[in-house]
């Protein structure tokens, strides 16, 4: 097999993997807060307190993956342009 066609292969293979995910799981964790929907704040004996919201996620603790805004994106020029 040719370099050029295992690379072509393994990029398609890829593309595959990381668009299945984006079906089967359309949200991800914020990068920001870790998926917990506020900031950690510690007091001062070293205990984790709740702080503020994360203005990223405003408070869920997820995200849309960025395939998924995509083709949520393509779906709604698609579904306009043909009206």
């Amino acid at each position: 097999m040719t370099p050029i066609a295992l690379a072509s292969a393994c990029l398609l293979a890829i593309t595959l993997c990381y668009g299945s995910l984006c079906w089967v799981s359309p949200f991800g964790r914020c990068r920001k807060c870790n998926g917990l929907g506020f900031a950690l704040k510690h007091d001062r004996k070293g205990r984790p307190r709740r702080g503020k919201h994360c203005r990223r996620c405003k408070g869920h603790g997820i995200r849309i993956r960025i395939g998924r805004h995509l083709l949520n994106r393509g779906r709604r020029i698609h579904r306009n342009g043909t009206r």
